[in-house]
């Protein structure tokens, strides 16, 4: 929110303000000439087959339990949202045709009438109510659920949906794009988390959980301009090597994941394009800060200095990416820490908290896949190695990549304290710091707790003075980054291979991988 944006009422973001000013996305969408297509030359029709290097055999088709690409995809491609985050970052109308707030705490969203869903229902504003619920609630197991927490209410007005929060929030209309939260159908005030039923540009015909999904164009489907393929499919591709020659033999369009080291022999046989886009996607390691030594912040900072970011930029990225501090939040956020210290590769300095920490060594071991990010089971030997130098022995363990979401991450079993991860960063800085950060988060990865951190992340949603709350947000960073227990050495492109045969808009947007989910109806046939 910008301060130009109030009017009158000290809270009150203009419906201007919000539609097109408040909280954008940093543009970094890849700008791509030789895909530079005019609207005309769009056609529908063909098949768009999708390689992913996600997807698990105990996915769920519930939003509220969506954690990776393959699952995200999928529901974009079946699914609306009430509002769309554009290529260029700032918020799109899509099942809310437009929304306002006086105050900041009571939000009007206004539903578009002539929707309907695959099995011919038409779209509600009792369907978005119920859609929003479904995350809420003592009984809801969604991991936004402590996102939308400040939610008071939720009642349908007509055809206007009106939310009321207990304090006023700017940013509400950007965690409505959340993609775990899309409209679904209801009945008697509830949805049915599993349905395949949607309002989306393409209708299941298949799924296979972890497998495959297979989807044919939506023929009522209400954007003329969006979903040209007249069907899509996804397979999940756990192993990189499988996944590039999949790509090069024909069996898919699009893959993600790609291994720097083979983009010079993609380019060379001429049979696909890189897409390189930069954003506020990291990759980390989270340390469960319940578990000794991860429980001392001490140990926690050794290790942090104990790893060559940059050297891990330089091979495990090859340069796709650039070099991060600790810190979820990125480059492209609003309120990013520019200016805070920045770690370096300091093995003396790691001794130094080791022995802080009553430790003349340390013994550990970091569990890893590709699952968690292509390169993962490298990044964890080069952090071996490096970490060597300043008394550190850390084990690698390679774990199985099917199964690594529920397996590992989350440390599920209690024997996973020290692991892998990526986020695909978020619109704003409350959103990444609710999902991940915020004590009690079905999300939060490292089980961290910080009294301040916590007491800010209130106290800046509602902070109407764009220099405090700018403050605010440098002060959380700086906890995240300096007493946190999640090691974030890079910010990474996300790197696609895209077949000759596929056409993109000349900009794709940067806020999630594949066109922010979205490629399955923004992408063409050449």
């Amino acid at each position: 929110m910008n301060n130009s944006d109030m009017t009158g009422n000290a809270f009150a973001p203009s419906r201007r303000g919000v539609l097109k000013g408040a909280a954008a996305i940093g543009a970094a969408g890849l700008i791509l000439p030789h895909t530079t297509t005019s609207a005309a030359a769009q056609t529908r029709g063909g098949t768009f087959r999708i390689g992913i290097g996600h997807g698990s055999t105990t996915d769920s088709l519930d939003p509220g339990l969506w954690e990776h690409l393959y699952v995200q995809t999928f529901g974009q491609a079946r699914h609306n949202y009430l509002i769309e985050v554009g290529a260029d970052g700032q918020l799109v109308p899509e099942i809310a045709e437009s929304w306002s707030s006086s105050d900041g705490q009571t939000w009007v969203f206004a539903i578009r009438q002539g929707i309907n869903f695959h099995s011919g229902k038409a779209v509600t504003a009792a369907d978005v109510v119920a859609s929003i619920n479904h995350h809420r609630g003592d009984d809801s197991t969604s991991v936004v659920k402590p996102l939308l927490a400040a939610i008071t209410d939720v009642r349908a007005d007509g055809n206007n949906v009106v939310v009321t929060l207990e304090a006023p929030n700017g940013d509400l209309p950007y965690l409505m794009t959340d993609y775990h939260v899309p409209v679904l159908p209801s009945a008697d005030g509830k949805v049915d988390a599993n349905t395949t039923d949607g309002c989306g540009g393409y209708i299941v015909e298949s799924y296979e959980h972890g497998v495959q999904a297979t989807l044919n164009r939506n023929p009522n489907y209400w954007k003329s301009d969006r979903a040209w393929f007249d069907r899509i499919e996804l397979v999940s591709i756990l192993d990189p090597a499988a996944r590039l020659n999949a790509l090069i033999t024909g069996e898919v369009d699009l893959i993600d994941q790609v291994d720097p080291a083979t983009i010079g022999m993609l380019e060379s046989r001429g049979v696909a394009r890189i897409l390189s886009i930069s954003g506020n996607a990291h990759y980390g390691f989270p340390m469960d800060s319940r578990q000794a030594p991860y429980s001392d912040n001490n140990v926690r900072l050794a290790l942090k200095y104990a790893l060559d970011r940059q050297a891990m930029v330089d091979v495990i990225l090859g340069g796709h990416g650039t070099v991060a501090n600790d810190n979820p939040i990125g480059p492209a956020n609003r309120y990013f820490h520019a200016e805070m210290e920045a770690k370096t590769y300091d093995p003396d300095k790691a001794r130094y908290y080791l022995q802080q920490a009553g430790l003349s060594s340390l013994d550990v071991t970091i569990s890893v896949a590709d699952a968690a990010f292509s390169g993962a089971v490298d990044a964890g030997a080069m952090f071996s190695e490096t970490a060597r130098a300043a008394g550190i022995n850390m084990t690698v363990d390679r774990v199985p990549n099917d199964g690594y979401w529920s397996n590992v991450w989350l440390n599920p079993n209690g024997n996973t304290p020290f692991c892998a991860t990526y986020w695909g960063g978020r619109a704003v800085e409350d959103h990444m710091f609710t999902t991940a950060y915020a004590a009690g988060a079905d999300w939060n990865e490292s089980f961290w707790n910080n009294e301040r951190f916590n007491e800010l992340l209130v106290t800046a949603r509602s902070e109407i003075n764009e220099d405090l709350r700018r403050e605010m947000y440098h002060e959380m960073q700086q906890l995240v980054s300096f007493e946190g227990s999640t090691i974030i050495p890079m910010y990474n492109n996300y790197v696609m291979a895209l077949s000759n045969k596929i056409a993109t808009p000349e900009r794709i947007s940067s806020n999630w991988n594949f066109d922010g989910f979205r490629c399955v109806e923004r992408w063409w046939t050449a």
